[in-house]
């Protein structure tokens, strides 16, 4: 610490459970959506009788919060609106359900069950997402407990997918460690089903299930309460040398400390990641995860529970877009919550092991593990499984006929990819062959294949910009800059959102696209290849049509002047054109560019 700079003062934390009681939080003067929790029964709400009501595709706006506990979102067509307005025509509604699929794994079976439910009560496609786990767009209400109990019979459930609790637990893919690839889905299985809400409602409203005796009792729910989280929760497990999961992006991360076998000795824990803020509001930041402490195996579902109680405890209710665990951490401090998640384990745990990331992308193509097993890695743009006009890809058709012949399993990537994972030696060329006639390996550059956008329009309701739908098209706009400047084959990590919220994680990027209205973005550059560090807002505002000529004289610098393998967001930042961001409220710090790139 600088000498100049004054000792950080930290508030102290409280000593008692949450507000539950409904008169004591409005005196407390809580967030609305506690009170939407406390009055719900546990996440029931008013949803049974609003799956009654024909009239509207929609349901109430304290129901709209309470579903999404349940893994669902209500959404409308947003390119329909002008027109449907103007007919004096109801929004054009439908949901978007997510699956909980800890460790983004499921069986050929199950990958054909969901590719029916796709194309049989959806939109025809399946969204591999960022979070591991698929998402539907476009179910009416009128199907939603058909495409519920198709879930379901496919062992599957979008419980606790979204809402104020622990959602899909990310874990490591890569299929060449086995050995560390298993202990890090068992971990994320183990973390899913030990923190996921007992309540029994989504099994009554979705598959019509009896009301359990009691149900109102606090027993129902004894680790989340009435009142659930203050927001939302993530977990991650990551497997060095690769940080696919982008551990440093969410709440709790378990990293794994490795032998000279390539076994899973431990795990380091980081707390406090988050990628959500809102623009112009510098008391809102994305803030990278600290590397809190060390545990071993058997001591990781005990941290994970603790770590997420304390949020319970301490997260901030009254203030919503302030409730995440990485502000929970900025006003109470690091070493205070550790502190109390050790007391909760019930023992002082070690300082974190050494350990070292080299990227945040994923592994294309063919690998072997060392099981001897094969495993293919495959791009998918965005993660929308579909078939492709003309010559593109057919990735929606190529996956369901290797799924019908597949002995292995399907994985799912933070990168929004596939792994047709756990090939025998046998099946290779048959699967090869399947690859081959569906297009499935066309070429993407090594832009495109470290890209990933968020859906945005038209049917999330919060974004500002295109995201998914333009990528695409500035990707070719850039790969043309690139190639002039003999950078076609360097790596280099772009993301795009539709708006600050984050879910493409771009402020983790060496290049960030974050959406401000119409075909605007602010830009941010400087971020660690590894997904350690943020990136920085280097130039606000700027038109989707002048993203490759803000961009093109910073390649050409890049090309010129860069070290022997420096990565593009570190070069940003040593050469001066950017200033480095540390961590959390320094995210607004110092931004703007800081040398001219002309």
């Amino acid at each position: 610490m600088d000498d100049q700079t004054p000792p950080r003062i930290y508030e102290t934390p409280p000593t008692e459970r949450p507000i539950d009681e409904a008169e004591a939080a409005r005196a407390a003067g809580l967030a609305a959506n506690e009170h939407i929790k406390i009055a719900s029964g546990y996440l029931r709400g008013t949803l049974a009788d609003g799956l009654l009501k024909h009239a509207t595709g929609a349901i109430s706006e304290d129901d709209g919060q309470l579903v999404k506990f349940h893994g669902m979102y209500l959404q409308d067509d947003r390119d329909l609106r002008p027109e449907r307005t103007r007919k004096k025509l109801d929004k054009a509604y439908s949901f978007m359900i997510r699956l909980r699929i800890a460790g983004g794994v499921v069986t050929p079976k199950q990958w054909l069950a969901l590719d029916y439910i796709a194309t049989t009560y959806a939109n025809g496609t399946l969204r591999a997402t960022t979070r591991q786990t698929f998402q539907y767009h476009g179910v009416i209400k009128s199907n939603l407990k058909r495409t519920m109990a198709a879930i379901d019979a496919a062992l599957l459930d979008t419980i606790a997918a979204c809402g104020d609790v622990n959602r899909n637990v990310m874990a490591a893919t890569n299929p060449a460690q086995a050995g560390a690839h298993k202990a890090a889905y068992q971990l994320a299985k183990d973390i899913s089903d030990s923190l996921l809400p007992k309540t029994n409602a989504w099994r009554e409203i979705w598959l019509d299930g009896e009301r359990v005796v009691g149900a109102e009792e606090d027993a129902v729910e004894p680790v989340y309460g009435k009142t659930y989280l203050p927001r939302k929760f993530k977990t991650v497990i990551a497997v060095p040398p690769s940080n696919e999961v982008d551990i440093f992006a969410h709440d709790l991360g378990f990293i794994a400390i490795l032998d000279k076998k390539g076994r899973v000795t431990g795990w380091n824990v980081t707390v406090g990641g988050g990628m959500g803020m809102t623009h112009g509001e510098t008391d809102t930041f994305p803030r990278t995860a600290d590397v809190m402490l060390f545990c071993e195996p058997d001591d990781a579902l005990k941290v994970a529970e603790a770590v997420m109680t304390v949020q319970r405890d301490w997260g901030n209710r009254k203030v919503r877009k302030n409730a995440r665990l990485k502000y929970t951490i900025e006003r109470y401090g690091l070493a205070a919550f550790r502190a109390e998640v050790e007391k909760r384990v019930g023992r002082a745990l070690p300082d974190p092991k050494p350990f070292k990331f080299e990227n945040n992308g994923d592994r294309y193509g063919w690998t072997k593990g060392d099981d001897g097993r094969h495993h293919l890695t495959l791009y998918v743009a965005s993660g929308r499984i579909k078939d492709h006009e003309g010559a593109g890809p057919k990735i929606l058709t190529g996956l369901r006929r290797i799924a019908q012949v597949h002995e292995g399993d399907f994985r799912l990537t933070g990168n929004q990819n596939v792994i047709v994972a756990n090939v025998p030696e046998g099946k290779r060329p048959e699967i090869e062959a399947i690859v081959a006639e569906c297009g499935l390996l066309k070429g993407a550059s090594a832009l495109r294949r470290n890209s990933i956008a968020c859906v945005a329009l038209p049917t999330c309701g919060l974004a500002l910009a295109e995201s998914e739908r333009y990528l695409p098209d500035l990707l070719t706009e850039l790969e043309t800059s690139l190639a002039a400047h003999g950078l076609s084959e360097d790596e280099i990590t772009i993301r795009m959102t539709g708006c600050p919220n984050g879910c493409a994680r771009p402020f983790i990027a060496e290049i960030g696209l974050v959406g401000r209205g119409p075909e605007r973005y602010h830009l941010y550059l400087g971020a660690a290849f590894d997904g350690s560090r943020l990136g920085k807002l280097y130039a606000e505002d700027v038109k989707a049509s002048e993203i490759k000529t803000v961009l093109d004289p910073l390649f050409a610098a890049y090309a010129k002047e860069r070290t022997k393998g420096e990565r593009f967001g570190d070069f940003l930042v040593r050469a001066g054109y950017v200033a480095r961001t540390f961590n959390g409220p320094d995210f607004h710090a110092k931004t703007g560019a800081l040398r001219s790139a002309a």
